[in-house]
């Protein structure tokens, strides 16, 4: 296998670990936002309950819910402090992760420059994202969560509706875990947010990398995340090529725009750069390292390629132990632990397709 074959294998697979990643932020907003919401539904409820429907004025509500609005900046800061924090850290471990991936994949001879964590972490911040800095972001989403809440309760006040039918179309019904309020909007919200922070700080770091070590990378190319929830946007670029200093299309002429990760909300694609060849990198190398060192991209390559060929370490750490035996010792494919609708199936649900496997594989 190439090296730039293997850059390829590790770049998929750092990919999911920042999916991970970004899962996880997403869980601890969630907290964040649970806690928040607690003071902030306490204080609207004392509010509201000194506010008659015959004695309502818009001034009057508003002057009323002063304490309201001050419980949800607080829970909108203490969020931005933590992603604020976390993408600092993500920053150093995006550019540590590229330096080692790079010294261990490239011969010896090579030298691999290192970037200043603090200096890419600061630009960073100071790049906009769809079109705000990190902590407008979340001036933004503490301001429409105030306005669509002092909306629903004005509308509640002229239409007659009692403070408890308010409340609940505010924060939902406890039966379906709060899911069906309006500030679920704002949960929606919040987690784009933190998740295309993830991208936009990690794709910063990797690019200001890439940027550091031109002389080693011939051209990127854009690898996207290929299922159902794929965009049009990442399905055409998906596997072509752009310059690496600029990003200039190469035999296309589909733009790079914003880039991968960062090209619409939730983008989950990334850049898989190409290193040059031995020869255009002048290094003396024996026969079989320089046949690796080919300077040839990485062939177009589908998760289930990807994931069969991985080592038992990595496919059980993704897969789980179980469907990795199975994929390994039972005789299965990965297309076989889904169903024909594209669903993961459970272990009970495999198990009763696929017994046989589950015995070769001896779980």
């Amino acid at each position: 296998m190439s090296v730039n074959e293997r850059l390829r294998d590790e770049v998929v697979a750092h990919l999911i670990d920042l999916h991970r990643f970004s899962n996880s932020e997403v869980r601890a907003m969630l907290s964040i936002l649970r806690d928040a919401d607690i003071a902030l539904f306490n204080r609207l409820t004392a509010a509201l309950a000194n506010l008659s429907a015959t004695e309502f004025t818009v001034q009057r509500l508003s002057s009323m819910l002063t304490g309201v609005w001050e419980a949800n900046e607080a829970g909108y800061r203490q969020l931005a402090t933590r992603t604020v924090e976390q993408m600092r850290s993500l920053t150093e471990y995006e550019l540590e992760h590229q330096t080692s991936l790079f010294r261990d994949l490239l011969p010896t001879q090579v030298s691999v420059a290192t970037v200043e964590p603090a200096m890419v972490y600061s630009a960073a911040f100071a790049r906009p994202f769809r079109g705000r800095l990190l902590g407008e972001w979340f001036e933004s989403l503490a301001a429409q969560r105030q306005q669509r809440i002092e909306s629903t309760l004005r509308t509640g006040y002229v239409t007659g509706r009692t403070i408890d039918e308010m409340i609940r179309d505010i924060r939902g019904t406890r039966a379906q875990n709060y899911a069906d309020g309006l500030i679920q909007i704002d949960r929606r919200n919040a987690e784009a947010v933190v998740r295309t922070s993830v991208a936009h700080f990690a794709n910063f770091a990797r690019q200001s990398f890439y940027k550091a070590n031109a002389d080693l990378i011939a051209e990127e190319q854009w690898a996207s995340t290929l299922d159902n929830r794929t965009t049009e946007m990442c399905q055409i670029r998906d596997g072509l090529m752009y310059t690496a200093e600029d990003h200039q299309p190469v035999g296309h002429k589909v733009p790079w725009l914003e880039g991968p990760g960062m090209i619409h909300w939730g983008c989950r694609s990334t850049s898989v750069p190409v290193i040059d060849s031995a020869k255009e990198l002048g290094l003396d190398l024996p026969p079989l390292e320089r046949a690796e060192m080919n300077g040839v991209a990485a062939p177009g390559t589908t998760y289930r390629d990807w994931i069969e060929r991985q080592p038992a370490a990595r496919q059980d750490d993704i897969l789980g132990p179980t469907r990795g035996a199975l994929m390994r010792k039972g005789g299965l494919d990965f297309p076989d632990f889904f169903s024909e609708k594209g669903n993961f199936l459970t272990l009970d649900e495999l198990r009763q397709r696929e017994a046989s496997a589950f015995r070769r594989a001896g779980v």
